[in-house]
C-alpha cells in the first residue's frame, strides 16, 4: 500500500525519515548526509510522497525511535509495519531481526539458521541491506562471523552500525559490551 504521508524527525544520530499509510509504517530511513538526502532515500521506492504532520500512531513511533537512538531499551516489535511490498524471504529475515533485543546481536549465519536456511548467510545480508524499516527492523544488530561489523547500507556504513550498537551498549553473548 502506497504511503499517504512522510516526515523527517531529529534523533541523536541525525535526521531520520518515516513514511506511513493509514494502517502502518511504510518505511523508516536512517540519516543521510543532508535532510534532503534522507527524504530522497526514504521516498525513492514510492515516488513523490507528501510531507505532512504524522498521525498519532506515527507520532508515538517517532518518539520511541528517538528514545531507542538515545539508549532506551525498546525493541519496537509492536510497531505496525507494511510488509506488502517485502519479499517473503526478507520478511522471514526481518522477523528474526525484530526479535533481537536492544544490546544483543546475532550473526548473519545465526539468522540464516533461525529461518531454516543455514547456507543463506549471504542472502540474509542482502535482505538486511534492503531493509526499509531501520531501526525498527534492527539490521544493525546483525554482525558478520567472529563479531565483525559486516556491511551496513545506511550513510556512514559500518561506522553508523557500530555507533548504534554503542548507544545500545551491545553485548556479544554474555561478554562485556562491545565498547567496554
Amino acid at each position: 500500500m502506497a504511503p499517504t504521508g512522510c516526515c523527517l524527525f531529529d534523533t541523536a544520530i541525525g535526521a531520520c525519515g518515516i513514511a506511513w499509510n493509514a494502517q502502518a509504517i511504510a518505511a523508516v530511513q536512517l540519516p543521510e548526509t543532508t535532510r534532503e538526502g534522507t527524504l530522497g532515500r526514504l521516498c525513492r521506492p514510492f515516488g513523490a510522497v507528501a510531507q505532512s504532520a504524522p498521525p498519532p500512531f506515527v507520532q508515538q513511533a517517532i518518539a520511541r525511535i528517538q528514545a531507542l537512538l538515545q539508549g532506551a531499551r525498546d525493541d519496537l516489535r509492536d510497531l505496525p509495519l507494511d510488509f506488502s511490498a517485502v519479499p517473503e524471504f526478507h520478511r522471514r529475515v526481518y522477523e528474526v531481526a525484530r526479535a533481537i533485543p536492544p544490546g544483543e546481536v546475532l550473526t548473519y549465519g545465526e539468522v540464516a539458521r533461525r529461518i531454516g536456511e543455514p547456507g543463506a548467510a549471504r542472502a540474509v545480508g542482502q535482505a538486511l541491506g534492503r531493509n526499509p524499516f531501520a531501526p525498527v527492523v534492527p539490521c544493525h544488530r546483525v554482525l558478520a562471523a567472529g563479531g565483525r561489523s559486516g556491511g551496513f547500507s545506511a550513510e556512514g556504513g559500518a561506522e553508523t552500525k557500530l555507533k548504534m550498537l554503542e548507544i545500545e551498549a551491545a553485548r556479544l553473548g554474555g561478554a562485556p559490551g562491545l565498547f567496554d
